[in-house]
């Protein structure tokens, strides 16, 4: 994510996220429950078949009518005659040597976006996109140096997490030991500047008769959209993570350019009134270790101040360079000695171990050089045609 100037984000025009394959079949995936039964009844089909089909496709992961053993023959060929399960195209899929993966997926505008799964001994996270491109700027996020280009729908945000699904062999949805057990939406672009689609997307996800992530286990991540804050509390209940990195307004006015709109004093007091806060369900702030920028032992203690009364937990994140990026990273003992200060302070502080260096996985790094590489081969084919 990134952060933007004085003025909204311009509207962008929705793509239709799945949409009908060559053959002219719609693709069922993301669909909500309402909107899953309102198709089939197009059909003539009554109303349990919708929770029939939910089953297969966010419970078992079905790619195909044919496997859906409890529907007639003749059901299962009328579905396969006008609708898809089809999942993104996958651009690219590296894994890390530390086990992080990540994918870029390909829609049908030919727009990709990342996903990324980080494995750890109590958890498997997948790092959700939301956007192609960010609307801001923030200027420690390689994302940031991209335009937005839209936001993603529904059933695109939908397919990253079956994407994984699929990739991690985890169908039917498993109870316990889950390699696929937390999501953050904390990839490409602003989720509270696409919420009614993230919003969608999320409420599939959490249904307990299918994907079956529970909200606790979900954490959506904001640079600071202060007038959404209270809604995504209300209507999601999910875990909130704060995207905070400066102590003061003048340098979050520089790194983090939405706080020009939204000062630190506005965002903190969204915080103190986010829907369900309390010391099971504290925000997250994440704070990006940049070095003699935002590192030093005086801004921990600001950092302390500000966050009083707000129950709490601070992510230590080393910077993740990337060619030309204008920050380096703080070394280990200016981190150490910042985590002290905030732990001892009574804020949980730890260190986020950096994952995935080997295959860029800092966000949009990936996207970046897909898209140098299209570039690069377009322009040694027009140098060919012009010889």
């Amino acid at each position: 994510m990134g952060a933007m100037g004085e003025s909204e984000p311009a509207v962008t025009p929705e793509v239709a996220a799945l949409p009908a394959d060559a053959d002219g079949r719609a693709n069922l995936i993301g669909l909500s429950r309402e909107e899953l039964a309102a198709t089939l009844a197009e059909i003539g089909q009554p109303a349990f078949r919708a929770r029939q089909l939910w089953h297969w496709i966010y419970h078992r992961g079905a790619v195909d009518f044919a496997a859906m053993s409890n529907l007639s023959k003749d059901f299962r060929a009328e579905l396969a005659q006008r609708f898809t399960l089809a999942r993104p195209a996958i651009s690219v899929d590296r894994q890390s040597i530390d086990g992080t993966r990540k994918w870029l997926l390909k829609f049908a505008d030919g727009q990709e976006v990342e996903s990324v799964h980080i494995p750890e001994e109590d958890r498997g996270t997948l790092c959700v996109s939301s956007q192609v491109g960010c609307t801001l700027t923030c200027k420690f996020c390689h994302t940031g140096t991209q335009r937005l280009v839209r936001n993603l729908t529904a059933p695109e945000i939908v397919a990253q997490v079956m994407n994984a699904r699929d990739a991690l062999g985890e169908w039917p949805s498993p109870q316990e030991g889950r390699l696929l057990s937390n999501i953050v939406m904390m990839g490409m672009g602003e989720p509270l500047y696409n919420f009614d689609n993230v919003a969608k997307a999320l409420k599939i996800v959490m249904d307990h008769e299918g994907i079956a992530i529970s909200r606790r286990k979900i954490t959506l991540s904001t640079a600071g959209v202060v007038p959404m804050i209270e809604r995504c509390g209300a209507e999601l209940g999910v875990m909130l993570a704060i995207s905070l990195h400066a102590v003061t307004d003048e340098l979050r006015d520089r790194i983090v350019p939405i706080n020009k709109k939204y000062p630190i004093a506005e965002l903190l007091n969204a915080c103190r009134n986010y829907p369900g806060l309390n010391n099971a369900r504290r925000i997250t702030f994440e704070y990006v270790m940049l070095k003699d920028v935002n590192d030093s032992p005086a801004e921990a203690r600001a950092l302390v101040k500000l966050l009083k009364g707000i129950p709490a937990k601070v992510n230590l994140i080393p910077f993740n360079p990337w060619p030309g990026a204008p920050f380096e990273r703080s070394t280990p003992e200016r981190i150490a000695a910042f985590s002290d200060i905030v732990f001892n302070a009574g804020y949980a502080s730890p260190v986020r171990t950096p994952r995935g260096e080997d295959i860029m996985a800092a966000c949009g790094q990936l996207k970046s050089d897909s898209v140098k590489q299209r570039r690069s081969e377009r322009d040694a084919a027009e140098a060919r045609a012009s010889a």
